[in-house]
């Protein structure tokens, strides 16, 4: 297999519409809101999207984008677009990052150069990594994905193609959250006798209706457990619509900038750890980097399908020892994330050999704490080395 370099080159012209869309936007009525208790609030997005239509320059991170090395190759049909930079060090481990919904790939922005060349961010060159980052099938600019079926068990084939038959690794890590927590889940069931070891930053079972039961909670992670039930009942109505109709959703996105950035935002702030002030983990150019990207490249409809295709093609174990997931496993708990699972369970069905408990950080674990989530990462692949 082949792989093209490739430069993010989005025409004026593009960005000069989503200008005029954003500024003539058709604002709805909102009121008794102020707690984004209805969902994402009118004040608060009539300010990013007046910023998006005059003053946010794409142009700049666009610029900051093509500092890395991107390339794209089609596999399986399917075409993907990745970062790919070689460690700097004596010995570094190749390791693919997989971002979630609705992430991107530049979520992984800030531990990217870390983890390649720790040594010029005052770390220790023998803890070097080739980081490998793609876009996941469908999302940014892993487009226009046109074959059915595509998920997260199908992504993880994809993902060992591209380490193996693209870039030539016998043997590759992998970290993830959210989607990509479920992509690593399967690379270290199907493929682990590939796999150096795995990282999660959030918690997933392989099958999406084998979860843990009550008792399975230790008493002190009683408050996960609630956690996850008020999600399941508070905070998935985005999953619903996505699982069973999301082309009839991507109308209205695909053609509202303010649709897009009401839809993604939303979550940005309820997942993060922010205390309800979005930006104070992202800035107003974060947010609207994310939701340019998806913008330029008309990827929500396919972001979309993803769960669609996770629900409606079934995930079947590649084999039925215990634990499922028997490449090594380590687990970083950021403590404002939607949900955990126990780690007893996480015990019995992975080979769980590091869990880490971090003071601060949510959902976008990379974007919010890339620090810590580098340092960790750092320690736990130490013993691999």
């Amino acid at each position: 297999m082949s792989m093209s370099n490739f430069t993010i080159d989005i025409p004026q012209s593009v960005i000069d519409d989503l200008r005029r869309r954003a500024a003539q936007t058709r604002w709805p009525i909102d009121f008794a809101n102020d707690q984004w208790s209805y969902g994402t609030n009118l004040d608060y997005l009539k300010g990013l999207v007046a910023y998006w239509a005059d003053g946010y320059d794409w142009y700049r991170h666009q610029r900051a984008m093509n500092e890395y090395p991107h390339y794209k190759a089609v596999i399986q049909g399917v075409p993907i677009h990745f970062i790919h930079a070689p460690g700097k060090g004596p010995r570094p481990i190749p390791i693919i990052l997989s971002h979630g919904w609705p992430w991107t790939f530049w979520d992984y922005e800030k531990v990217i150069r870390p983890l390649s060349d720790p040594a010029a961010f005052g770390g220790d060159a023998d803890d070097s990594f080739d980081v490998v980052v793609p876009s996941l099938p469908g999302y940014g600019f892993s487009t226009p994905m046109t074959v059915p079926g595509i998920n997260y068990w199908r992504t993880a084939d994809l993902w060992a193609e591209l380490m193996g038959n693209v870039l030539g690794y016998a043997k590759f890590a992998a970290a993830g959250g959210d989607w990509g927590a479920a992509i690593t889940n399967q690379l270290g069931h199907k493929y682990a006798d590939r796999m150096i070891a795995i990282y999660l930053t959030m918690t997933l079972a392989l099958d999406f209706t084998d979860f843990p039961k009550a008792e399975d909670y230790a008493p002190q992670e009683r408050h996960w457990l609630e956690r996850g039930r008020h999600f399941s009942a508070a905070e998935s109505g985005y999953a619903g619509i996505q699982m069973t109709k999301p082309q009839t959703l991507s109308y209205a996105i695909n053609d509202s900038p303010a649709g897009l950035c009401a839809w993604i935002v939303e979550k940005r702030r309820t997942w993060s750890d922010c205390g309800g002030d979005v930006e104070k983990r992202f800035s107003k150019d974060d947010l609207l980097t994310t939701m340019t990207l998806y913008w330029v490249t008309q990827s929500f409809v396919t972001s979309a399908r993803y769960y669609y295709e996770a629900t409606h093609n079934p995930w079947k174990p590649s084999h039925r020892r215990q634990p499922l997931v028997e490449a090594p496993t380590a687990v970083g708990v950021f403590p404002a994330d939607i949900m955990r699972f126990p780690r007893r369970w996480m015990e019995r069905n992975f080979n769980v050999q590091h869990w880490h408990e971090f003071p601060s950080g949510g959902h976008f674990a990379p974007a919010e704490e890339p620090q810590l989530l580098v340092e960790d990462l750092r320690k736990f692949f130490r013993r691999f080395r």
